[in-house]
């Protein structure tokens, strides 16, 4: 049997795992007593071990085992956690992060054993409880309780052989193997059963050969079976050994099993010669248990049997939770949301060829206005299932902060606001390395070693926040720091010793034109090259990731207060609310997210400030922009009174002249590829309903 189809779920089950045992540990170092924490710790070592065995990862396997014998002991109270124990599971963790890279990678592990970790976490086993490492086995015996099984648990005997199957039996005892009745349950939280199934064969077939199977082997891959199945199983192992390679797959919620002989089952005897009807009789009668299971099955969803009693309740109340999540490939989203884009492509086409027509009829109006209704409905649900919470990269991040509090030997906690908020997948995996960057940045230059926060009269332990909230079509991600705040002396005479600027230009630089420079490449302010920062390699890398996602970073900083770097990002990047524009009788499209007002401006009211042009809109003093300029276009606008585009980007305004204005409308973009490269203000392009291909023009690069 070949596992690699189920490669994806693993390594995604095991990230889940992974991160769940990284908050986990975090609470343990916090709260060492807290049952409920050690018991989780336990119980997502002992999946992840069971998972790494059926998928054959023998070095992930013993790793995770080794932490499982440790908090076995803890949950038996024989050993007490310990800060090093601590610093030692995360060491775990990294080695475990380690190996799943490395399956994501190759589909294989690697070679290192990391015995010096193994070594820490018997020699806690031994130093603490005194006990040897064997000694934690004893704590999965519950398996023991269920090898006898409840007689309604015993499948098995409900199971005819045919002869080939009882000779086969007949030989391996012969060779000194045993024969077991197994009847394997799955928790029903769970998604994928047939996966879970596969790897409870997979298991046992390593260690032995299942001769007959209730659904057969192939419903159970089909998934066409309820929450058991039933295998009469050859091995040469003990009863509870092949119970627990069945209870080491993840998932699994009960595995009830006998030894069977010829005296205690009927299952041995030949199948005679029947005459049709007792044949007949005999199939309905081992029909029976399936039936039994369906009405089980059936009592969640319908109303209740009266022999059902109480019994049901739990299923029917957990059903309609595990039903409302299935994992979808993003390729196969990016696919929809084309055909969504294709759609308000072929809308938009509609409504263009309905202006055409001069003597149509209202009920043509109609019919386009319910597609333009359809096709931003459709639209707003495709968004809704490609949305993410920010979760699945924030919360990385206080181990992160925690580590470098150890590393930098600085007090500092980490306070996260927001993690539910959403985003578009393709944009949540691209954001974690900037959010990571900012939080280094104000971990190593922005928080005061503690004694100087003391001198400040501020609180020793220093802290850094997290904030997400959704604002209109964006999404706002704030890093703040209690800290230092941005020292822009120290950045001007940085800046001035690179040759960046000269001294004279940074004499008449604002404040905010000193910080911009922190995100020049290879800029830094460090007073020497640690493992956390110095290089200049960050704000650059952040400022081009956010802009590459169509969003906008900046900085607000108090010297002496503390610092907040804000980003912001659009909701999603595949179909946006834009003005349509002309400029010399060629179509243009901004994002109305980024305009502010449109005004009528008359040209005579337009200034001269350091030979720029702008003009004094109720007591603000804007720049202009002629966009026909900028494009090397000849405007065909003649007329004194100028039309102009009021864009806005954090504290930046700018006014674009344009000759004449279309109106809104639902727009989809299409990436130019490597053709526009030189144009930073063009982000892309979009076909109109005419069949015109129309750019895009991007404010936030005109800004």
């Amino acid at each position: 049997m070949d596992v690699s189809q189920y490669l994806e779920i693993f390594l995604d089950e095991t990230k889940e795992h992974l991160q769940n045992l990284n908050t986990q540990i975090l609470d343990l170092e916090a709260d060492s007593e807290n049952m409920d924490t050690i018991n989780e710790i336990f119980r997502a070592a002992h999946s992840l071990k069971g998972m790494a065995g059926t998928m054959g990862y023998k070095r992930m396997q013993n790793l995770t085992h080794d932490m499982e014998n440790v908090f076995s002991e803890v949950r038996n109270g024989n050993i007490k956690v310990q800060p090093e124990m601590i610093d030692v599971l995360f060491q775990c963790l990294d080695a475990l992060e380690e190996y799943t890279n490395n399956i994501q990678q190759t589909a294989d592990e690697g070679t290192n054993d990391n015995e010096p970790l193994i070594k820490m976490l018997n020699d806690i086993l031994n130093k603490e409880s005194g006990k040897k490492e064997e000694a934690p086995a004893a704590a999965e015996k519950p398996q023991e309780a269920s090898a006898g099984g409840a007689e309604g648990d015993k499948k098995w005997n409900e199971i005819a052989l045919d002869d080939s199957q009882i000779h086969v039996i007949e030989e391996a005892k012969k060779g000194g193997q045993k024969v077991y009745g197994l009847n394997v349950t799955i928790q029903e939280s769970c998604i994928l059963k047939a996966a879970r199934a596969f790897l409870v064969f997979k298991a046992i077939e390593e260690n032995g050969e299942i001769i007959v199977s209730n659904p057969s082997a192939q419903d159970v891959e089909d998934e066409k079976f309820d929450r058991d199945f039933t295998l009469i199983v050859i091995s040469e192992l003990e009863l509870n050994d092949v119970i627990k390679l069945a209870t080491d797959v993840s998932e699994i919620e009960s595995v009830v099993g006998e030894q069977l002989v010829l005296e205690n089952t009927k299952n041995y005897r030949p199948l005679e010669e029947e005459e049709p009807a007792e044949a007949a009789a005999e199939a309905e009668e081992k029909a029976k248990p399936v039936v039994v299971e369906e009405k089980k099955a059936q009592q969640t969803t319908t109303a209740p049997a009266a022999k059902s009693g109480g019994n049901d309740k739990k299923p029917a109340s957990g059903k309609p939770v595990v039903n409302r999540t299935v994992r979808v490939d993003i390729e196969k989203l990016d696919v929809l949301m084309n055909l969504v884009s294709e759609l308000i492509i072929a809308k938009n086409s509609l409504v263009s060829a309905s202006g055409l027509e001069q003597n149509n009829s209202s009920g043509f109006n109609e019919q386009i206005e319910y597609l333009e209704s359809v096709t931003t409905n459709l639209h707003e649900s495709v968004m809704k299932v490609r949305m993410v919470p920010i979760e699945s990269v924030v919360n990385k991040f206080p181990r992160m902060i925690r580590d470098l509090s150890k590393t930098l030997n600085k007090k500092m906690e980490l306070y996260m606001t927001g993690e539910e908020t959403e985003l578009d997948r393709t944009v949540v995996d691209e954001i974690g390395d900037p959010l990571m960057h900012l939080l280094r940045n104000s971990a190593d230059h922005g928080l005061e070693d503690a004694e100087l926060r003391k001198q400040r009269g501020k609180n020793p332990v220093g802290s850094i926040f997290l904030d997400a909230y959704q604002d209109g079509n964006n999404v706002v991600i704030e890093v703040r720091d209690d800290g230092n705040g941005i020292d822009t002396e120290a950045v001007k005479q940085k800046a001035i010793e690179r040759g960046t600027i000269t001294a004279e230009q940074a004499e008449n630089m604002s404040e905010k034109e000193i910080i911009d420079l922190l995100f020049l490449p290879s800029f830094s302010t460090a007073k020497k090259v640690t493992d956390v920062s110095g290089r200049g390699v960050g704000l650059d890398v952040v400022k081009s990731k956010i802009e590459s996602l169509s969003g906008e970073v900046e900085v607000k900083s108090k010297l002496g207060e503390g610092s907040t770097w804000t980003i912001r990002l659009p909701l999603t990047l595949a179909i946006i609310q834009t003005l349509m524009v002309v400029v010399g009788g060629e179509k243009y499209a901004i994002s109305l997210g980024s305009i502010q007002t449109i005004e009528n401006v008359m040209a005579s009211d337009i200034k001269l400030v350091e030979n720029k042009e702008v003009i004094n809109l109720r007591g603000m003093v804007i720049p202009l922009i002629r966009m026909n300029e900028l494009l090397d276009i000849e405007s065909k606008n003649t007329d004194d009174s100028l039309i102009v585009v009021i864009v806005k980007k954090g504290d930046k305004t700018a006014g674009l002249i344009v000759d004449d204005l279309i109106g809104q409308q639902e727009i989809v973009i299409k990436s130019l590829g490597s053709y526009i490269k030189q144009c930073k203000f063009i982000s892309g392009a979009t076909i109109l309903g005419d069949g015109e291909v129309a750019l895009i023009l991007d404010a936030n690069a005109l800004l």
